[in-house]
């Protein structure tokens, strides 16, 4: 498993965020998936996504200061992946975390999870940058 981080200032605050943040905005975001189907649970939000040929499931909790999910059951890019979103309050707007860990489950971890990591850390940045750009 490895650890993927990254961080942007985000000129909303962080109530601003919270109503904006949603699943759906998540995936679309990070620009790998197009999201086919977006339910409400018992345990939070479930999220179906397609891209490249590969069908994910995503379940989403809120959290008091953002947002945590991870890719559910054996389909998707990942053999494991979670992530939590989380932002705070910064000069006037927000500074906004995506922490990921990240396991592609194959031989060689130490190689194959490195390539998951640099993957997951585009997904990541395309996502804040996704943030950044709806809130300017």
């Amino acid at each position: 498993m490895r650890e993927v981080e990254r961080t942007r200032f985000v000129a909303a605050t962080p109530a601003e965020l919270a109503r904006s943040l949603s699943p759906v905005a998540v995936i679309e975001h990070e620009g790998t998936f197009s999201v086919v189907t977006n339910e409400e649970t018992d345990a939070g939000q479930r999220v179906t996504a397609r891209g490249g040929g590969v069908e994910a499931v995503f379940s989403f909790q809120e959290r008091e200061n953002g947002l945590s999910y991870r890719q559910v059951g054996e389909q998707g890019p990942f053999e494991s992946m979670e992530t939590t979103l989380t932002y705070r309050s910064s000069d006037h707007g927000s500074e906004v975390t995506a922490h990921s860990v990240v396991s592609l489950g194959l031989p060689l971890s130490s190689l194959t999870d490195r390539i998951a990591a640099w993957k997951r850390g585009g997904e990541l940045d395309r996502l804040l940058d996704g943030l950044t750009d709806e809130h300017r």
